[in-house]
């Protein structure tokens, strides 16, 4: 088969549907990462908007361009999208288009899922749209903190739709965590081992595994409000047993990590593109890649960094404070690195390399400033300031948003296959670097005289009024610059002239096809030997297409790519992929309808839209594999494979396992606001409180010994097992039959409400494996199935056994 012919018959399996209808179907991670980026980009404005709106209203004092219900709204909106909106799916955006380029292979590891992420974050945006454009957007700062955000400050809509909405977007960020993350460590290119990996892909897969770790805590305390909210279950009313604070140490468990989930795809980037722009290779690889692990390991211990003023025992200060002020250690090292990069090679000022000098000099007054706040006393005048908005603004804007636009004008060319032929883009770049530091050098001197963040007007004479005015003009100045960001890439994406290939001279795989890229990337997949294939196949892109790589034959007609081994990047699995399908966004959509059922209290939809969603599930999985094993196939250079659907560790068990981290990490933020409670809490525990007694907890600790044991007993067991746990944990409901009397009978019921859960899911996993093997499934191609229920029912045993002991074990003893 020759060149044209392969690509020709791949480009028909592998594309989108035609028309409209593509858009809807489509789970190609090229479509779906252009997806991503516009729809983050459209976020990015509206953000932007409502900036300047706050900066109009602050320019002057006493203002009357907004009134304090609006500016209220608009702030909070304001950092919502931008943090939540923009930011991290931006990045999930970068990530679903690039990874699969970068790695050498056709697709990520779930490509529906992908599109059901997608789908979920677009739903839940236009969610908070929505409440923004109907005057009922949340209200309470994008922190949220009660008891501005309870029903005691803010008894209408207005913070359901944040709290339902964000979890709702949060779902997006947890599928392409679990996606990225299972893409990293199986579906590399044959050969190239974690150490040979491109820089990005390790900054990827450190803020993958970030998310999966850190976005649990905020979706657990969106819960516990909405349930409080909606239920009455005091978690955060001191009256009650509750504690307003649970809601800050939930919501920084998640924030401060958050910023570093922010700038390590940055960071990525960075260190992809400099070493290009300076022809030459990375400095210190291996530091970079230690740093960055390093980074993200020191980022969940810094959370308290956010609560000096709340009244924090000395020792808490003295260790947050120093923790914060380490981790300027492994940041320096990737500065010192990228300037060691620099200073080794030749650099081009392009128009990337403008806005990586841009970064440099911002986001390392951002860190200086970082480091300052990071001293208890320093931090307890300038808190809750304009000092913050400017630190927070310099970290963010010069450690994500100037990265990003360089990553924007570095890979145009892949995007679009033209190359830049307008230079408005120097002059938007002039534009925003000068608008940004104008706007934001001075706030940070507003701070220092005392003026406060979150406030909708000022009065005269407390010498903020030029250091408004002159911030305000500057910030508009910053707009424009946007604005002409924009212009320039829809123009050069339109009307320049076509680019060659690999306009930079990169050494990376991306740059191996053809530009804008196939639907299938590859037509053969390659053999990797070094960290710059380019670099040192320079023919690599000839020999791809004549199908001199892997799965170079489209013979079995169908979309294919391979998995490896994780060590050693040894070929050990063909992957078949799903087609074109509406199912991700039906199941979004019928997801969406569960969290509209909340919002509007019209709670009949919920267990509708429940039952929905259990349903797109079992078609989804039920499409999954098939009957009879088909042997060792074939897949070029003389090898042959077996299919991952007859494979044990198929790809869902690695996604089952990197979501269930995440799941842990939620239950193990749920024991710690439950152990919180019991510490800080006033009235703990109440005067009543629930004593199941040693007989409940033999009940439990029977049905978890039954359900662990059943790897080696059967399905059977294990849902035997998951029954009488299920058991006991309606009984011990029954126990505490008041959730809204005290915040213990309402954590009770969180923990085997949680319990209850599992134990249904795992029934469901069993029932499912049964009933394949029922349809005549061989023991093969279901082998795969049972180890990921085996590993679900290992997971609620043990949960279900620290629930008992959490629950039963302080009534046992008393």
């Amino acid at each position: 088969m020759n060149a044209l012919r392969r690509h020709r018959a791949l480009t028909r399996i592998w594309a989108s549907d035609p028309g409209w209808k593509g858009w809807f179907t489509t789970v190609n991670h090229t479509d779906l990462g252009r997806m991503f980026l516009a729809t983050a980009a459209f976020f990015f404005v509206v953000g932007g908007i409502l900036a300047m709106l706050i900066r109009a209203q602050l320019a002057t004092p006493r203002s009357a361009f907004l009134g304090p219900e609006h500016y209220n709204q608009i702030f909070t909106m304001h950092g919502t999208i931008m943090m939540f909106l923009f930011a991290i799916p931006f990045f999930e955006g970068l990530a679903v288009y690039l990874l699969p380029k970068l790695l050498g292979t056709r697709d990520l590891a779930f490509p529906r899922l992908t599109a059901y992420g997608f789908w979920c974050y677009v739903f839940g945006g236009a969610m908070m749209i929505f409440a923004l454009l109907a005057g009922i957007a949340p209200d309470s700062g994008w922190f949220m903190y009660p008891p501005l955000s309870s029903t005691l400050g803010a008894p209408g809509i207005n913070p359901d739709f944040w709290l339902i909405g964000i979890t709702f977007v949060e779902i997006s960020a947890i599928s392409a965590a679990v996606e990225i993350t299972v893409t990293v460590l199986r579906y590399r290119a044959p050969g190239m081992r974690l150490s040979q990996m491109p820089i990005f892909a390790w900054y990827a897969l450190v803020t993958a595994v970030m998310i999966l770790t850190g976005f649990p805590p905020l979706i657990l305390g969106s819960i516990l409000l909405e349930l409080e909210r909606a239920f009455g279950m005091p978690f955060f009313q001191v009256a009650a047993g509750g504690d307003a604070l649970l809601w800050q140490h939930l919501f920084w468990l998640f924030g401060h990590p958050e910023v570093y989930i922010i700038f390590l795809p940055a960071a990525g980037a960075i260190s992809t593109i400099l070493p290009v722009m300076a022809r030459t290779r990375l400095m210190g690889y291996g530091w970079i890649v230690a740093a960055a692990v390093s980074l993200a390991v020191l980022s969940f211990g810094l959370w308290v960094h956010h609560m000096f003023t709340t009244g924090i025992p000395h020792m808490g200060l003295a260790f947050f404070s120093a923790a914060s002020t380490l981790v300027a250690v492994p940041t320096a090292v990737q500065i010192f690195a990228w300037i060691g990069t620099l200073a080794t090679g030749s650099p081009r000022l392009h128009l990337p390399m403008l806005w990586l000098l841009a970064f440099f000099a911002t986001f390392v007054i951002g860190g200086l400033t970082g480091v300052m706040v990071a001293i208890v006393p320093f931090d307890w005048q300038v808190h809750d300031t304009y000092f913050i908005v400017a630190h927070l603004h310099y970290v963010l804007v010069g450690g994500f948003v100037f990265p990003m636009l360089a990553a924007l004008y570095y890979w145009m060319p892949h995007f679009t296959g033209r190359r830049t032929y307008f230079k408005l883009g120097t002059t938007a770049f002039w534009l925003v670097f000068t608008g940004f530091h104008g706007t934001f050098l001075l706030l940070h001197w507003a701070g220092l005289l005392g003026m406060r963040r979150r406030i909708d007007s000022f009065e005269p004479g407390q010498g903020w009024e030029l250091i408004n005015l002159i911030a305000s003009v500057s910030g508009f100045v910053m707009a424009i610059g946007f604005a002409l960001v924009l212009v320039d890439v829809v123009v050069n994406a339109m009307v320049a002239i076509r680019g060659s290939r690999d306009p930079w001279g990169a050494g990376t795989l991306e740059w191996a096809m053809p530009t804008p890229s196939a639907a299938y990337n590859f037509a053969s997949l390659p053999q990797v030997s070094s960290r710059d294939p380019l670099y040192d196949t320079p023919d690599l892109p000839a020999q791809l297409a004549r199908g001199e790589g892997y799965l170079g034959d489209p013979a079995r007609n169908r979309r294919e790519t391979l998995a490896i081994d994780v060590a050693s990047a040894e070929p050990r699995q063909i992957v078949v992929f799903p087609g074109n399908t509406l199912l991700p966004i039906w199941m979004a959509a019928i997801t969406g309808l569960f969290f509209l059922g909340m919002l509007l209290k019209t709670y009949w939809l919920v267990p509708i839209s429940a039952v929905g969603v259990i349903t797109c599930a079992l078609i989804w999985v039920w499409s999954l594999g098939r009957r009879r094993p088909e042997g060792r196939l074939p897949v070029g250079r003389g090898l042959s494979l077996a299919t991952a659907a007859e494979a044990a560790d198929p790809p869902g068990w690695w996604g089952s396992l990197f979501l269930l981290l995440a799941d842990g990490t939620f239950f193990g933020a749920l024991l710690f606001g439950y152990a919180f409670l019991w510490t800080v809490a006033p009235n703990w525990p109440p005067p009543a409180y629930a004593e199941p007694g040693p007989a409940l907890l033999l009940l439990v600790a029977l049905g978890a010994g039954l359900a662990l044991a059943g790897p080696r007993a059967g399905h059977w067991v294990v849902a035997v097992g998951s029954l009488l746990l299920g058991a006991a944990g309606i009984a011990a409901l029954f126990l505490v039959p008041d959730p809204s009397a005290h915040a213990y009978d309402a954590t009770v019921w969180v923990l085997v409400g949680y319990g209850l859960l599992h134990h249904a899911v795992c029934l469901l996993m069993i029932a499912v494996v049964a009933a394949r093997r029922r349809a005549g499934h061989s023991a093969a191609t279901t082998r795969g199935a049972e180890r990921v229920s085996h590993l679900w029912s290992r997971y609620t045993a043990l949960t279900s056994l620290v629930i008992a002991a959490a629950v039963g074990l302080p009534g046992a003893l008393t």
